[in-house]
């Protein structure tokens, strides 16, 4: 594994298929997984050029946080890579008493020693910018949504757990971290690549322990990939946090130096034209998303056909109640399936419930989401039917988790952010599954039948 370009691990599941898709579609060969890979495991996929550990942080405490990402960093360390990358939602929606991203730079920075942390949080391709440390996000990924300021966002500033009340990403971070952060302005950034990387000289003559990279387009993100790349040690792997603009940033500067330089969309046409692309005849759906983009699209698709069973979140929070619940749903949904119908097994439709959140008493996303994919799992074992969506970040991935899902490789671009996978979950109904993991943000009010139809 000497030849690995980049590790990563995903603060949740639908975010780490976001990097998945950006490094796969610059032609590297990349492999996810839900937890760091046995040698067993990497033997199943040859000639990776990066792995991912699809992780759970995001929706976690600074402790857990800390139990759950120490060994993980250390196992993808011992695979020696130029690059480690702690993968955020591109919207930085953390604080500091859940999906703390302070917690991680503070715990990484004891396991890679390094002059600085680069942290990257633009990602152009979905609609996210950073200038002069201020963020902005476009409402909904693969949309014509409007860009707004992270603390005017009409979503993303209303996040049931971590709403994001400050655009200043310097700001935010201080409350989580006491490291120093440094700001390598749009300006520097737009410099000439030999300024540029004397500017970033210059930056780190102050010593800040965090430098946050300003960019808005992929010109950019190619810039500061080239730096990035400068600052790694082959002894000693660069670590970063960040959107899937790290990969975006580092994919381009690794590919300027390959022979391999097949651009984004010919990969796509390739894959289009080997027929991975093609209609389903029905598809299961499994949402534990409180955005309202993905209220909008529940709402469309049961306008057009999709049928819906919603999950009664309260009655999960009791352990026989529960079972009832989840059976319940998971037969129904086999029926409607087995009817020739698509499916949508939801949680909420109305976006948030501060009296749900009460009654599972913080542990809502683990409750919610490990019921989802039992229900899914289930299903899938009741009907001869292999391709699913899964919507929400912080449910994402402890549905994964139920679903008894080791592995994804990606197959085909849907849309930015929500590639269609494979799954590999030797074991369960879901094994070779064509599966989608789509955060809350992610797609336009039709996505669903998008992810349907197949077409890209």
């Amino acid at each position: 594994m000497s030849k690995l370009l980049l590790t990563f691990y995903g603060d949740d599941f639908t975010g780490s298929t976001d990097a998945l898709e950006q490094l796969t579609l610059a032609g590297i060969r990349t492999a996810l997984f839900i937890a760091p890979p046995t040698p067993a495991q990497l033997k199943k996929f040859s000639g990776l050029q990066a792995i991912g550990v699809a992780g759970k942080t995001r929706s976690l405490t600074p402790d857990a946080m800390e139990r759950e990402l120490k060994p993980a960093l250390l196992a993808l360390k011992k695979l020696k890579p130029r690059h480690v990358h702690y993968k955020v939602c591109s919207t930085f929606d953390s604080s500091p008493t859940v999906g703390s991203i302070g917690c991680v730079m503070d715990l990484a920075a004891k396991i890679f020693p390094a002059p600085f942390i680069p942290l990257l949080v633009a990602a152009s391709a979905l609609g996210r910018y950073t200038i002069f440390g201020q963020h902005f996000a476009r409402y909904g990924i693969g949309s014509a949504g409007a860009i707004h300021r992270l603390d005017r966002h009409p979503s993303i500033s209303k996040h049931p757990v971590t709403p994001m009340t400050e655009a200043d990403l310097r700001l935010h971070l201080a409350k989580q971290t006491k490291k120093k952060i440094a700001l390598f302005d749009i300006l520097k950034v737009a410099l000439p690549a030999k300024e540029a990387r004397v500017a970033l000289g210059q930056l780190l003559a102050e010593k800040p322990e965090v430098v946050l990279f300003d960019a808005l387009t992929a010109e950019h993100l190619a810039r500061l990939g080239e730096l990035l790349e400068v600052a790694a040690d082959k002894q000693r792997p660069l670590f970063s946090v960040g959107s899937s603009g790290i990969e975006a940033a580092l994919a381009a500067q690794f590919n300027s130096r390959s022979s391999r330089r097949e651009s984004a969309q010919i990969i796509a046409t390739k894959l289009k034209v080997s027929g991975l692309t093609s209609a389903a005849t029905n598809i299961l759906i499994g949402s534990g998303s409180c955005s309202p983009v993905t209220s909008a699209q529940i709402a469309w698709a049961l306008k057009h056909g999709f049928a819906e069973v919603a999950l009664d979140a309260v009655a999960l929070a009791g352990e026989k109640v529960s079972a009832k619940e989840i059976k319940r749903a998971m037969d129904v949904a086999a029926a409607w399936l087995n009817a020739g119908r698509s499916v949508i097994v939801h949680t909420t439709r109305a976006g948030s419930d501060k009296r749900i959140a009460a009654k599972l008493k913080g542990d809502t996303a683990k409750i919610l989401g490990t019921a989802l994919g039992k229900v899914l799992r289930g299903a899938l074992a009741q009907s001869n039917f292999c391709r699913v969506c899964i919507a929400g970040g912080d449910t994402s991935s402890y549905a994964a988790l139920a679903m008894g899902i080791e592995a994804l490789e990606m197959i085909a671009p849907l849309t930015p952010g929500a590639p269609l996978c494979r799954a590999l979950a030797l074991g369960s109904p879901a094994d070779k599954c064509e599966i989608v993991f789509k955060g809350g943000q992610v797609g336009a009010e039709d996505y669903f039948h998008t992810v349907l139809k197949g077409n890209l």
